[in-house]
C-alpha cells in the first residue's frame, strides 16, 4: 500500500470508529447509514463535491460554507454534518470516500451483514440479485448485500468478492484457463 493511501485509510479510520461510537451509543445507526449512502452517491457521482474535498486551493472557510449547505441540502444528520464540519476546519475533507467505505464495513458488521463485490457481464435482474443473495447467505450464515458492476469482457458469468474469498465464474477466466492448459500441452 502506498504511504499517501495508508495515512488517508488511518486518518479514515479514526474518524469512523469516533462516528459509528456515537451513533451506536445514540441509537442512529439507521441514520448514519443513510448518510453513508448520500454520501457515497456524492462522492461516486458529483466531479464538484469531489474537487471540494480534494482541493487544496479551496479556503477552509470555503469549504466549511459548501459543506455545511450540502449537509443540509442532502439531509444528514447532525452527527454526520458535524463531522463533516470538523474534518473540514481540520482539512480532512479529503479522506472522505474511505470514510465512507470504512463506515460502511462498520455498520455491515453490526448489522451482522457482509458485502458481496459482484461483477457481471450484463446486469443482475432483481430475480438473480435474489437468488445469488440467499446463496451467498446460505453458503456464510450472514445477510448479504451485493455490490453489483457490469464488466462486459467477463462475456459470461460472474465475478463474485466475498470477505477474503473470490468466485470467478467468468467466461474470461474458462478461456484463460483453457488457453494455459492448452499451452502446456503444446
Amino acid at each position: 500500500m502506498s504511504e499517501p493511501a495508508s495515512i488517508s485509510t488511518g486518518i479514515a479510520a479514526r474518524y469512523a470508529a469516533a462516528v459509528f461510537d456515537l451513533a451506536r451509543d445514540g441509537d442512529a445507526i439507521a441514520a448514519l447509514e443513510a448518510d453513508v449512502d448520500s454520501l457515497d452517491t456524492a462522492v461516486r457521482e458529483s466531479a464538484d463535491f469531489r474537487t471540494l474535498i480534494a482541493s487544496p486551493v479551496i479556503s477552509r472557510e470555503d469549504q466549511a460554507k459548501a459543506i455545511a449547505a450540502l449537509a443540509a441540502g442532502m439531509g444528514l444528520s447532525a452527527l454526520s454534518a458535524n463531522t463533516l464540519a470538523l474534518m473540514s476546519q481540520k482539512r480532512r475533507l479529503f479522506v472522505v470516500p474511505q470514510l465512507v467505505a470504512e463506515l460502511r464495513a462498520r455498520i455491515a458488521v453490526a448489522k451482522g451483514e457482509m458485502t458481496a463485490e459482484v461483477t457481471s457481464a450484463a446486469p443482475l435482474s432483481a430475480e438473480q440479485a435474489e437468488k445469488l443473495a440467499a446463496t451467498l447467505k446460505a453458503r456464510v450464515g450472514k445477510d448479504v448485500k451485493l455490490k453489483t458492476a457490469v464488466d462486459e469482457g467477463l462475456i459470461g458469468g460472474l465475478v463474485v468478492k466475498l470477505g477474503s474469498t473470490m468466485i470467478d465464474t467468468s467466461v474470461r477466466a474458462k478461456l484463460a484457463a483453457l488457453q494455459n492448459s492448452m499451452k502446456e500441452v503444446g
